[in-house]
């Protein structure tokens, strides 16, 4: 079996589009939640999202071909030139015929859908985009990497709702680990920032209404947290077996070493409440990578800031680690980014590579009351420096999708 390692990040984000100043401000416990300006949000019960700021899209892809994708695949194709570029690979070196694309998202091209219909609405059927479908489905970020880099291996869009990202990276570490590719990208993306989908999420009481203070409203564990906060970008990475990364003399930022997919079979949207799905993730890939619950550093938390998902995750938590569960650190980055839903797992996989680098947790902040069924270490509201080595990321997704990476840091001379 193959060793996967990752030596390439990219990151849009409402704190940043780029991973350096994402990082940056993540560490600093900085929100990147504010009031929606793209649409009028008046009617609406929840007004506030992490959207992405100073994207250019035109300027990056030129206007006619930034208007024939969508905002998904533009942040998709955003992320992974970052990822590509970061990784250092020789395009006139790679065999393209082994490498892969493991990109997916959870709502798709859901803005072209809704502007779309809208014209047919208004316009009749003879004025609806014939682009419609390809800027709409959600494979299409993936599909436009590939077009892009000239990908010729496999190429999958998993829909695993919001634990995308972590599908992504955990199937793309599985294929280069049976020697299937050389090398991946992999992640997720996610634009679904629209009239429809606010609309559907707070009519669903998901969302936080907490408008008045948008940078206090994602508080993941806090006891008075009152939903979540949607928000959008791509994180992308560039996983590769680590002959290939050391063949060339690749910079090498961790290496994956474990990952754990399961299913809740409870619920259409609500998690199963004694988290055990995602204990059964965990503890697969806690045993894939071979090493105990106490060699666990720091834990990324799902923690999307609802009621009953953030108890559950803390009791699958204990679950698991037992008696270490309130010795490790966790961390809970939708508290600053928002709730990216299949973006969330890229992103928050390139912030847990970055603290192992550089020996920093980010903050979960709002931490200001206690909720008595959340009682373990969450590294309240300031950034915290520590030893670090392994680190377990969580996502989980509506429909009972469970994925968990565990990602161990590694230098390059390793």
């Amino acid at each position: 079996m193959e060793r996967v390692v990752i030596t390439g990040l990219g990151a849009i984000s409402p704190l940043g589009n780029e991973v350096d100043a994402m990082w940056r401000r993540l560490a600093n416990g900085e929100s990147g939640i504010r009031t929606i300006e793209g649409f009028d949000t008046t009617a609406f019960k929840s007004r506030i999202a992490g959207t992405v700021l100073d994207f250019d899209a035109e300027g990056r892809f030129g206007k006619k071909e930034a208007r024939r994708m969508d905002r998904f695949t533009q942040y998709a194709l955003a992320a992974a030139e970052q990822a590509w570029n970061d990784s250092g690979l020789d395009p006139d070196k790679v065999d393209r015929e082994r490498l892969a694309v493991y990109v997916g998202s959870g709502t798709g091209g859901i803005q072209t859908l809704q502007e779309q219909s809208q014209v047919l609405r208004d316009r009749g059927p003879d004025r609806v985009s014939p682009l419609l479908v390809p800027m709409m489905i959600s494979n299409m970020a993936a599909a436009s990497i590939s077009i892009r880099y000239g990908v010729m291996g496999p190429s999958l869009s998993p829909v695993t709702a919001c634990s995308i990202g972590n599908t992504a990276i955990g199937e793309a570490f599985r294929l280069i680990r049976l020697g299937i590719a050389d090398a991946a990208f992999a992640g997720g993306a996610e634009a679904a920032i629209t009239p429809i989908s606010l609309a559907s999420f707070g009519n669903a009481t998901s969302l936080s209404t907490r408008n008045d203070d948008p940078a206090k409203a994602s508080r993941p564990f806090d006891a008075d947290r009152d939903g979540f906060v949607m928000a959008e970008g791509a994180g992308i990475l560039m996983l590769e077996s680590l002959t290939h990364a050391r063949k060339r003399g690749a910079r090498i930022y961790a290496e994956v070493i474990g990952y754990g997919a399961s299913s809740d079979a409870y619920h259409m949207v609500a998690t199963h409440p004694e988290g055990y799905g995602a204990y059964l993730a965990m503890r697969a890939a806690l045993a894939e990578a071979g090493i105990e619950p106490s060699e666990v550093d720091v834990i990324s938390a799902h923690a999307t800031s609802t009621l009953i998902g953030d108890r559950s995750e803390t009791q699958a938590i204990k679950r698991m680690f037992g008696e270490h569960a309130g010795k490790v650190p966790i961390t809970a980055n939708k508290s600053m980014l928002g709730h990216l839903l299949g973006a969330s797992g890229g992103v928050e996989a390139i912030a847990l590579i970055k603290g192992l680098q550089e020996g920093v947790i980010p903050p979960t902040i709002n931490q200001e009351k206690g909720d008595p069924e959340c009682d373990l270490d969450y590294v309240p509201n300031e950034a915290r420096k520590a030893e670090l080595g392994i680190g377990m990321s969580n996502s989980f997704g509506f429909g009972g999708h469970n994925a968990v990476i565990v990602l161990s840091k590694m230098d390059s001379e390793e």
